[in-house]
């Protein structure tokens, strides 16, 4: 199996389990029964599960209001985007490997090395 493949395997099998997640902890609600942790839901998302924690927010209508949740729910879906971008844009990863190298060379004390770039 390439490694693409397992990623991609990875990423659908965890999105699924999220959506299933989703959906299970809002059939709790209605019921008053045993809920999973928004720490849980969050952790999923955080590891490659925004997708299916995004889609299971919006088609169960499920902690859609809930703060702080949905506001750590977007922030890990615009990282996860990110990621994406870097992968995708060949530009846009320069430009963050570049930022990367300035900023290691600034905290690391070679000041010389902190230019902006146009």
């Amino acid at each position: 199996m390439s490694p693409l493949t397992f990623a991609l395997l990875y990423l659908l099998s965890l999105n699924l389990l999220t959506l299933g997640l989703f959906w299970w902890d809002k059939r709790c609600a209605v019921e008053r029964r045993w809920r999973v942790p928004e720490s849980t839901l969050l952790t999923l998302c955080l590891i490659g599960g925004s997708l299916g924690a995004k889609t299971g927010q919006g088609i169960f209508r499920h902690k859609t209001r809930k703060e702080p949740f949905r506001t750590s729910l977007n922030a890990i879906a615009v990282l996860h985007l990110g990621f994406l971008a870097a992968l995708i844009l060949p530009e846009f990863r320069a430009s963050v490997s570049a930022l990367m190298h300035q900023v290691a060379g600034y905290v690391l004390g070679l000041a010389s090395t902190w230019t902006t770039s146009a």
